[in-house]
């Protein structure tokens, strides 16, 4: 049975295309497969497990629940939207929190966002949402002022993002190839840019592959994985 691997679905309230696409693919398209991997940014935002019991949440985690209730292993990833999953996401979803990075089988997961070494700004942002000192006091906040503070940061991302060249933001191939050589891996598959296809190069004498999954926002789609052989799948 085949793996199938999906990320930046930025799932939320406001973009209901793309909720009832992620319906449809976990009853149909995950329907039998061995696992599920959910390589990031599974929602547009996501504030603390407290609000799981938000309705759409609890929706969203229910469908994977019964994905895993049938047999197939749900593994998901943070991404730099939803870093905040925790224990409580994972108990409600059936679904085991994965490290970034994790190599599953002889292929390197992650969620792309640590390979965009060239931007800068982002990179700092990063260490500090990440850090204990942070999230403590985020999560300390009520839940509407959580929400509060999300959005003005989406706003501030907004901004900043179009003023940014493009090319700073896609990942650095230094960082690709110093992943792949730290790992002892042929593959690496990850998410975040948005940008999706198959890269192949060299590294070391060996052949290698680096597979990028599609976000959400248009066509969407996922990368399944039989054996070793690779297919990316758009709708």
């Amino acid at each position: 049975m085949p793996s199938l691997f999906i990320s930046d679905l930025h799932l939320s309230e406001d973009r209901p295309a793309a909720n009832e696409r992620f319906f449809r693919f976990v009853e149909h398209d995950a329907a039998g497969a061995d696992a599920l991997y959910v390589l990031g940014d599974l929602f547009e935002y996501w504030i603390g497990d407290e609000d799981l019991e938000t309705p759409f949440n609890a929706l969203i985690a229910g469908f994977l629940q019964r994905l895993a209730d049938s047999g197939t292993r749900v593994r998901v990833m943070h991404g730099n939207r939803d870093f905040l999953l925790g224990e409580a996401f994972c108990e409600a979803s059936g679904a085991q929190l994965l490290a970034d990075p994790t190599v599953i089988d002889g292929t390197l997961l992650m969620h792309g966002d640590t390979l965009c070494t060239d931007d800068h700004d982002y990179q700092a942002w990063r260490r500090t949402a990440r850090s204990a000192e942070w999230q403590r006091a985020f999560l300390a906040k009520p839940l509407g002022e959580r929400r509060a503070t999300v959005q003005g940061l989406r706003d501030k991302s907004k901004e900043v993002i179009q003023a940014k060249p493009a090319e700073i933001m896609d990942v650095n191939e230094g960082a690709v190839r110093e992943a792949l050589r730290r790992h002892g891996v042929a593959r690496l598959i990850h998410g975040h840019t948005h940008r999706p296809g198959k890269h192949a190069l060299e590294l070391d004498g060996r052949r290698c592959e680096r597979w990028v999954l599609p976000d959400w926002y248009g066509r969407g789609g996922y990368l399944e994985l039989a054996g070793s052989r690779a297919r990316l799948i758009r709708w």
